[in-house]
């Protein structure tokens, strides 16, 4: 039986869970519960202090996930923090994909890779590849090597129903340099190059991309250009994003926007999550306010997303 691609899963998911929030996986060490944080303060210096970092990582973040299922499109673990912490972080990055996976979950490793060639292919397969160490549903890339940096990333992700989201407009302050240069600006040049990629492959690509939801004056142009690529927007909530900004990118019928939310989400705006052992509930509380939000906001605007909220806050 054929695989079903990644755009069409998206498409499933959506309808599945009845919104399409994303939560970061971005587990600070500053801010984790103190009683972690107790584990591994001081000893980062030293291989069994980053060896208990990663376990208290992965002991804040496996409650979470597990108790995200079914209430959310999926989550978004960034490599980074992960990667801070050496070999024991890769394996708490493993364990934190799986433990997602298990619980129904599609997840978007945040790793921003971009190299050309073996390389790239390596790298397709740690992140992609469902015999790699992560098997994520998709990854982000850096196209702005060259476009034929995508193409062993989008090989993997054809051949497995695997998922590739592009950095086309961030906002990050120094982003317009590269970004919007020339005439016409070179993301609307990206933006062609991948619409032509994800043709043939129905309503909706393997090629999605990242627009940040600060770029929403820009969302709907985009969305003219690639209309069958998934949008991963970033940037609601802790970075100052609307829910209306993070939609911004949807079509006409309210499909093809994902807003990602992590600190907000992950940590609240205490500076410190709340001790104790109920973190992860505070999560769910948290979680489950910002999907209000945005069905809200679908509601208002006449957009059927499936699943009703009873539904998704029962799990």
């Amino acid at each position: 039986m054929a695989t079903l691609g990644f755009g069409a899963q998206a498409a499933a998911r959506l309808q599945d869970v009845g919104n399409p929030l994303l939560v970061g996986l971005d587990p600070h060490l500053h801010r984790l519960p103190e009683r972690l944080r107790g584990r591994f303060v001081g000893r980062l210096h030293t291989r069994p202090g980053r060896e208990a970092a990663a376990e208290a990582v992965v002991d804040f973040l496996t409650p979470v996930v597990t108790k995200l299922s079914g209430r959310v499109w999926g989550v978004k673990p960034q490599s980074a923090f992960f990667e801070q912490l050496g070999g024991p972080g890769f394996d708490a990055l493993e364990t934190v994909c799986a433990a997602a996976r298990d619980a129904g979950l599609l997840v978007v490793l945040d790793a921003k890779r971009g190299d050309i060639s073996s390389t790239a292919a390596a790298y397709a397969h740690a992140s992609l590849h469902p015999e790699g160490p992560m098997a994520a549903d998709a990854v982000t890339v850096n196209p702005w090597m060259g476009v034929d940096t995508l193409m062993p990333f989008l090989e993997v992700a054809k051949a497995h129903g695997r998922g590739l989201f592009v950095l086309a407009r961030t906002t990050n302050p120094g982003s317009a340099l590269l970004e919007l240069h020339g005439s016409p600006p070179a993301v609307s040049v990206l933006a062609r190059e991948l619409a032509a990629l994800n043709a043939d492959h129905g309503r909706w690509g393997p090629l999605g991309v990242v627009v940040g939801a600060q770029a929403a004056a820009e969302a709907s142009a985009l969305r003219d250009q690639m209309p069958g690529a998934w949008f991963l927007v970033p940037g609601l909530g802790a970075q100052g994003g609307g829910v209306g900004d993070a939609l911004a990118g949807a079509d006409a019928d309210g499909q093809g926007a994902l807003p990602a939310a992590a600190r907000s989400v992950l940590f609240g705006s205490s500076e410190l999550v709340d001790p104790g052992d109920a973190w992860a509930d505070r999560v769910i509380e948290r979680a489950d306010g910002l999907v209000d939000k945005l069905r809200a906001h679908a509601g208002d605007k006449g957009w059927d997303w499936g699943a009703s909220a009873d539904f998704v806050h029962d799990g």
